[in-house]
């Protein structure tokens, strides 16, 4: 395929502004598809506006004012990022396609797609519906990005899920027809995660007896990704094994699940350390016996990738579609008695090590950035061909 400019929209990258695990496949995504000899031009969020490129990706940034809800946000970023690329587009010339990412961009995307005629990729990375779990009610916002999530599928011309339960979730939700659909999985740069650590030092870094076996739980502290559920099972482990439990993240449960580890009497094995730079993630990822994923509702699990980077076996809820059962984790249902049982299987040293090393494997044959560009690439191809023969 010969070289194309491509317009990358998100509304977080490694580089600018980070909120969750659309910032790797964002920047990772483009520097994949840069190092393929394509034109990435990345437009983001960032505490000022400027210019700069970065491992081949050109990134121009766009302050947001953080007043206001989440929508009143976007559409702010919105407005300056079409003033943005109005600017680049006039200095580098013709987009040829334009590569959007979940809700937060669509309504720049639609309008350049009406001014230009410049036709626009979507990917869900998850739902309205699935992070809230249908609890939103009358929340005028969470109605209101559901309404833009079924914009931007209705508006674009291809929609990529990482995913067959999310490829799933949105033909339900949103009535997508398949030909818009692909589903083309996350990725990581395999090495990124495994480091040469001391796991007892780790450990006694935080008041941890370092023979002590360490279960891993990372991410929003959010109902979907379900940490009060890994509370309850940690109490019932913790009734016939002795172990530490440790939770990074930050997020509106994370008060709630305190308060639980409290009440069940298993504070002192709990650890919370809310936000935590990526080198003290890495080092928990190296450092614990396995990672749990307890989630109510999984779009992909991009945990899954970093802990099988690190070889680490995974007790993950059914909603994790990533694992295989008993060769590259173990699948337990979403409550804490089935959660629990998976812990304890791995916990008691059955097949834990084999488990990780086969998730390893895999990540290197199905899960590198080099193989997902070209499938992206498979997308953009169509769409540019597309593009040109409507004229």
């Amino acid at each position: 395929m010969k070289k194309i400019r491509i317009g990358m929209f998100s509304w977080e990258s490694l580089y600018s502004i980070r909120v969750g695990g659309i910032a790797p496949h964002v920047s990772e995504l483009s520097e994949a598809l840069a190092a393929e000899g394509h034109e990435v031009h990345l437009f983001t969020r960032g505490h000022e506006n400027n210019d700069e490129i970065i491992t081949g990706v050109h990134y121009h940034r766009v302050t947001c004012d953080q007043i206001g809800g989440i929508v009143e946000q976007m559409n702010m970023m919105c407005e300056n990022m079409y003033n943005r690329f109005l600017n680049v587009r006039e200095k580098a010339g013709e987009f040829d396609v334009l590569h959007g990412h979940d809700w937060h961009p669509v309504n720049v995307l639609c309008r350049i797609k009406a001014e230009f005629g410049l036709p626009f990729v979507l990917t869900f990375h998850s739902t309205e519906w699935g992070r809230n779990g249908n609890r939103y009610g009358d929340w005028w916002e969470a109605k209101e990005i559901s309404r833009r999530e079924w914009l931007g599928g209705y508006e674009c011309s291809d929609v990529i899920t990482t995913s067959t339960m999310l490829k799933k979730e949105i033909q339900q939700i949103y009535k997508i027809p398949d030909y818009k659909l692909w589903k083309i999985p996350n990725g990581i740069n395999v090495g990124k995660i495994k480091r040469e650590v001391d796991p007892g030092n780790i450990k006694k870094h935080y008041g941890i007896h370092p023979c002590l076996p360490v279960v891993l739980f990372t991410g929003r502290m959010a109902y979907q990704k379900g940490p009060d559920l890994l509370i309850e099972a940690a109490a019932r482990v913790l009734k016939k094994k002795n172990a530490q439990f440790v939770l990074i993240g930050e997020g509106e449960m994370r008060a709630h699940c305190e308060y639980q580890a409290h009440k069940l009497g298993i504070g002192n094995s709990c650890n919370f350390l809310g936000y935590a730079p990526d080198n003290t993630v890495i080092d928990w990822f190296n450092a614990c016996d396995l990672v749990c994923i307890p989630s109510r509702n999984e779009p992909f699990g991009i945990v899954v990738l970093e802990a099988w980077d690190a070889s680490k076996p995974i007790v993950a809820s059914d909603a994790v579609t990533l694992v295989e059962n008993f060769k590259t984790g173990i699948i337990a249902y979403k409550e804490p008695s089935s959660i629990a049982w998976g812990l304890n299987y791995i916990l008691e040293g059955l097949g834990r090590n084999r488990m990780g090393e086969k998730g390893n494997d895999l990540l290197k044959q199905k899960y590198n950035w080099k193989t997902i560009a070209e499938k992206t690439l498979e997308v953009y191809e169509k769409l540019v061909e597309k593009h040109k023969s409507s004229f």
